[in-house]
């Protein structure tokens, strides 16, 4: 467990970017980004960075406010996304893709970006976890990059279920369309598709969200829905998931719920002992 020194100093909660209510990152830090849906979900930051700038105070024209993002595409296999598609989530005139001949040049551009403070996010698509060393160097440039303004985040897209080791937290993002659908229906709510009260058809996505680790908070679980392309994300807990095969209490044995068909308390699962015959009566 983390142990944390005491001094005199007051510790104030770091400013974080929100993505949706009581989901957000720490700026000045670099988390990570793992899952089939890992995309989606740094297209996501970008639009709450973006907003963030266009409402932020120091913005002298909070119209045009710059928030650019700066992309960095894996060396081999790598390529930009549609502008078409990010038009749904962010502006893609703020994008800025790069994509270097090797991995560690990779690191480098977004540890110099981080330090010039001139992005408001760096996202950098790696084939594999890094280790601490540079994980380390990203968190001190994005610290340093604060100086003259808010401090930029940094993310790593990572595949199968992320590994970079001192990160500052790993998220998990996966479709869950169809599951959420199930899951509403099952407590008598409209179905991901419906709208709610009934009122037509909305196509609305369902994403299943995970904090794998942070550094000051657990992990859990969220679904992430979404009305239409560009509306804001709502995240409602997830449901806990029944293991296949398990039925409750006493319906296996057809009791009605809440009865169970369990040996009382002492027998510990044995048989019953046989009644001992009756003694012949005394006779007369």
């Amino acid at each position: 467990m983390p142990t944390h020194l005491l001094n005199r100093r007051r510790h104030s909660p770091r400013p974080a970017l929100p993505l949706t209510e009581g989901i957000a990152l720490e700026h000045g830090r670099t988390h990570e980004a793992c899952g089939p849906a890992r995309h989606r979900f740094a297209l996501w930051l970008a639009a709450a960075a973006q907003q963030a700038a266009r409402n932020s105070a120091w913005q002298t024209a909070p119209e045009t406010a710059p928030a650019p993002v700066l992309w960095l595409l894996p060396p081999r296999g790598g390529r930009p996304l549609n502008p078409e598609g990010l038009a749904a989530c962010a502006s893609p005139a703020r994008f800025l893709f790069v994509q270097a001949a090797r991995t560690e040049d990779q690191l480098w551009a977004m540890e110099e970006a981080l330090r010039s403070g001139a992005a408001a996010l760096v996202v950098a698509e790696l084939p594999e976890p890094p280790a601490m060393t540079p994980v380390r160097r990203l968190h001190l440039a994005a610290e340093a990059g604060g100086c003259f303004g808010p401090a930029p985040l940094g993310l790593l897209l990572t595949p199968g279920q992320g590994g970079a080791q001192g990160i500052e937290s790993r998220w998990h993002l996966a479709p869950a369309h169809n599951r959420a659908a199930r899951n509403r229906l099952r407590h008598g709510l409209p179905a991901c598709g419906l709208a709610a009260g009934g009122e037509g058809t909305a196509p609305q996505s369902c994403w299943s969200l995970q904090r794998l680790r942070a550094r000051t908070l657990p992990p859990r679980s969220w679904q992430i829905l979404q009305a239409a392309a560009g509306s804001p994300l709502q995240a409602v807990p997830a449901p806990q998931a029944v293991p296949a095969g398990t039925e409750p209490a006493g319906t296996a044995q057809g009791l009605p719920q809440g009865q169970s068909g369990a040996m009382p308390q002492g027998r510990s699962g044995a048989l019953p002992h046989p009644q001992e015959a009756l003694a012949a009566p005394a006779p007369p």
